[in-house]
């Protein structure tokens, strides 16, 4: 084997990218624009090109080189086939055999971006030394990825893990961005607890520091923090219906621990104050020890899953 990867994680946004030693020593890491135009068919082609053009710099042979790992938001089965990729334009394609063609021949290993983010925690992150586990990403979404016996579940078609879309809430009458309704990521998501928070603004006139500057996460959970009453009310409403997503989760998979990563990781352990009262209390008792650790890898979490596994 090469004792070099590479390691890429498309966003809507940026391609991240990561050159690796086997051992999964980062020895640097860069960005490039994703051209989602045209049905995003520049996006692999520029993957391509910015890799040789690394492979240059560094001075190495494609014969040095393990293959490429490659992340990328939509559910893409085993085979490497994504199964439409909204934010990317793409549709149905092989991206293994379609990358692999313009690196001539290298070995490329595609799967999906939260699954591959997890595995990244599980490698070199918070999730080190478990081989059941489960990454939680708090961001816009909810994202998920399942880590068993030290491989990604994908599922059938790669949607494995999608755990921000499990049902919690009959009441709901909004919309979340999959068309359902009562959504675990319309409440434990950043743009979820901001809606949780107007709703508690709303029907609230108690005091407090929210209804002064931006509503955001990080204002509620610093709120929090500070010892507004109201804040924690609402952390109390995200820490049950997140407590109680999870605590269904576990009764499926059985995690040793759910890492959790995302913008709203960033409040903290406060975090955990409000998820774990809830998940004990819902989790069935064999399941109910996980543990629950914060994600340390933050933005680069993709490239190492994606590097890990071409080394597996």
């Amino acid at each position: 084997m090469g004792k070099y990867v590479f390691g890429v994680d498309i966003g809507g946004t940026t391609v991240k990218m990561g050159f690796f030693e086997a051992d999964g020593n980062l020895l640097d890491k860069w960005e490039i624009p994703t051209r989602t135009e045209n049905k995003g068919e520049a996006i692999l082609p520029d993957v391509a090109a910015s890799i040789r053009q690394k492979m240059e710099e560094k001075g190495i042979d494609k014969s040095e080189v393990a293959g490429v790992g490659i992340g990328a938001p939509g559910p893409i089965d085993a085979d490497g086939v994504v199964h439409v990729a909204v934010n990317l334009g793409w549709g149905v394609f092989n991206v293994n055999e379609t990358l692999s063609n313009l690196l001539d021949g290298m070995y490329v290993k595609a799967g999906n971006d939260a699954n591959v983010a997890a595995l990244g925690e599980m490698w070199k992150g918070g999730g080190q030394g478990y081989k059941n586990m489960v990454a939680v990403t708090l961001g816009t979404g909810v994202g998920g990825g399942i880590i068993h016996n030290g491989e990604i579940l994908s599922g059938a078609v790669g949607a494995g893990g999608e755990i921000g879309h499990i049902h919690v809430e009959d009441a709901e009458e909004e919309s979340c961005n999959c068309k359902n309704k009562g959504c675990l990521e319309q409440y434990a998501s950043a743009t979820g607890i901001v809606r949780l928070a107007k709703r508690k603004l709303e029907k609230s006139s108690e005091e407090t520091v929210l209804r002064e500057g931006k509503l955001s996460a990080k204002s509620v959970f610093d709120a929090v923090k500070a010892g507004d009453q109201v804040a924690e009310q609402i952390a109390e409403q995200f820490g049950y219906y997140l407590g109680k997503g999870l605590a269904l989760v576990a009764g499926v998979v059985n995690p040793e621990a759910f890492v959790i990563g995302g913008g709203v990781s960033k409040a903290g352990e406060v975090i955990f104050k409000y998820i774990k009262p809830y998940f004990e209390e819902y989790a069935f008792h064999a399941v109910r020890n996980a543990e629950f650790k914060l994600a340390t890898l933050g933005n680069d979490a993709g490239i190492y899953g994606a590097a890990k596994m071409v080394l597996e």
